[in-house]
């Protein structure tokens, strides 16, 4: 969004392939994360679970208390981070989810015991240039992920559906799946700016014996929403089971 010039990031990866995208962007490159920790200040690891205790223990003698360190990582928790980087390093933790590509993105972090207001709001000063950024406690981040991080393949699922539904009907399929993508976009966003319980939405589109209202039988003789729900304890769960592993 230009709130950072390109200039002043540095990224680093293992190999080329990984970094590719960073320099079209005009961002510097490395392929040594102690590289990356010396020449900056705010330091984002973005790992695979399983990769990430040897990335902190690699950077480990070269964290000051002049860094801020944020986690990307799935399932591990800020006391795990805190205990494999020094004591009194700040520590916060991130779960985005995909739409942060084109800055429509779902976030939420929560800081470690070291990191206070200051970090707090540098932080979401610069992820709200990739959509919406809340401060919550830990313990949301899993739910989190089962909402949202998940959630957007349970969205692009009933959009699919959507779209099919149409085709079924007899509408050519691009037109169909533009049409249910920006049914999802307008209807997100009268919730996002109106503020209404959802419920209240979906009443405002029911008129006594109309077309929505039969529809509506249908979804709910098929536990529509039972089913959903049971999506987002199911994904929460197996983040908690990450967490653990």
């Amino acid at each position: 969004s230009g709130k950072v010039p390109a200039s002043n990031v540095l990224a680093s990866a293992p190999s080329d392939k990984n970094l590719g995208a960073w320099r079209e962007l005009g961002c510097r490159t490395t392929h040594c994360n102690l590289e990356v920790v010396y020449r900056s200040t705010l330091v984002f690891l973005a790992t695979k679970p399983h990769i990430l205790p040897a990335v902190l223990e690699e950077i480990r003698p070269a964290v000051g208390s002049q860094h801020i360190v944020v986690s990307l990582v799935a399932g591990v928790t800020i006391q795990t981070l805190q205990r494999l980087l020094p004591p009194g390093t700040k520590v916060l933790r991130i779960m985005p989810n995909l739409p942060c590509v084109v800055q429509a993105g779902a976030m939420v972090f929560s800081r470690g015991s070291n990191a206070g207001d200051e970090e707090a709001a540098l932080l979401k000063s610069l992820l709200s240039s990739c959509g919406l950024c809340e401060e919550v406690p830990e313990s949301y981040i899993d739910i989190h992920t089962g909402l949202s991080g998940s959630g957007v393949a349970y969205v692009y699922l009933f959009a699919e559906a959507l779209a099919e539904g149409a085709v079924k009907m007899g509408m050519p399929g691009a037109l169909a799946s533009r049409i249910a993508a920006q049914t999802l976009l307008g209807a997100a966003k009268m919730l996002l700016e109106t503020g209404e319980h959802p419920a209240k939405l979906r009443g405002d589109v029911c008129t006594p014996g109309g077309t929505t209202i039969y529809a509506l039988h249908q979804l709910e003789k098929g536990a529509l929403r039972a089913t959903v729900m049971n999506a987002v304890e199911a994904a929460t769960n197996r983040a908690c089971d990450m967490a653990k592993d």
